[in-house]
């Protein structure tokens, strides 16, 4: 007669299996919640983002520069102009068609709002300067802040400062072959063009020579 207290071979092999079970499915469910928790879009989201995250952001373009250029019609500007003389005006025509013999550069020589104007006005033949001017964005139109019309005469930018070269012709030089020239820099200070240092430059005679370059003194 089996005893009350006790139990058999096949029950506590039943008792044993049947705690087992229960620790795989308390274990299963303590590894649902931790999971569920680490999925959350709460505070406890922390960590390096994933690399599909950063593969998918894009980068935010870069502001560009501002665009200082602003065309103008040089030879309206020209005509309009009071501090041009009325020789250079009476040449002011055009070679063929509505082709007038002038040229502009734009660049930045006096730290303006917009590029400066730098408009030279040649001869229809020879291409001999006439006069050269700079033109300054003041107040939404442009205004003459510098002139040469000491002919020949041609102004130019260069590396920020404006430089303006003089052809010299000795008694007897073709217009074509200039002896020398004179090369004069003007940099913006307080409000005015300052003149530089003049160089000199001499064209050599023979085929192929070199200009002698000599500086003058102010």
């Amino acid at each position: 007669m089996r005893g009350l207290t006790g139990a058999g071979p096949s029950e506590a092999r039943g008792s044993t299996q049947a705690v087992i079970t229960a620790a795989v499915v308390l274990a299963a469910l303590a590894l649902f919640v931790a999971a569920c928790g680490t999925e959350g879009t709460g505070a406890r989201d922390e960590g390096p983002a994933h690399a599909s995250a950063v593969a998918g952001a894009v980068a935010s373009p870069a502001p560009s520069p501002t665009d200082r250029y602003r065309h103008v019609d040089a030879v309206a500007l020209l005509k309009k102009d009071p501090a041009v003389s009325a020789t250079v005006k009476r040449d002011l025509k055009p070679c063929d068609g509505d082709d007038y013999p002038v040229d502009a550069s734009y660049g930045d020589l006096t730290g303006g709002p917009v590029d400066d104007i730098v408009v030279n006005v040649l001869t229809c033949g020879d291409w001999i300067g006439l006069g050269s001017y700079v033109y300054r964005e003041e107040g939404g139109t442009f205004k003459n802040v510098f002139k040469n019309e000491e002919s020949p005469v041609v102004a130019d930018i260069e590396q920020g400062v404006l430089t303006l070269t003089k052809q010299v012709y000795k008694k007897g030089d073709p217009v074509s072959n200039p002896s020398s020239e004179d090369v004069i820099p003007y940099t913006w200070k307080a409000g005015r063009f300052v003149q530089g240092r003049v160089v000199h430059n001499e064209y050599g005679s023979g085929v192929g020579g070199e200009a002698k370059t000599a500086p003058e003194d102010n």
